[in-house]
C-alpha cells in the first residue's frame, strides 16, 4: 500500500509536515512498516483543497485533525 502526501507550499502552508508526522507515527504504532509505504510529492494539483494525499492513487484532503480517522477507516481497513 502506498500513501503519497503533498509537500508542496500549498500543501505545506496547510500543515503536510504535521500530516506527515502522523501518519509516520500511526504506521509504526500499528506495526504496518512492511505494509505501508509512505513517500512524498511535490504537487499533486489540488492546491485549494487541504493536504493532498493519495492512498493507492485514490485522492483524499486530510488536516491534521482527520488523519487518525483517515487511517483508521481507509489505511487499517485495507490491511
Amino acid at each position: 500500500m502506498k500513501i503519497t502526501v503533498c509537500i508542496g507550499s500549498s500543501c505545506h502552508l496547510k500543515g503536510s509536515r504535521q500530516v506527515v508526522e502522523e501518519l509516520q507515527q500511526l504506521i509504526s504504532e500499528n506495526n504496518l512498516e512492511e505494509e505501508v509505504h509512505l513517500s512524498g510529492v511535490f504537487c499533486m494539483g489540488r492546491c485549494q483543497e487541504g493536504v493532498s494525499v493519495s492512498l493507492d492513487g485514490e485522492k483524499f484532503s486530510l488536516t491534521s485533525k482527520n488523519v487518525k480517522d483517515f487511517f483508521q477507516k481507509e489505511v487499517i481497513s485495507r490491511v
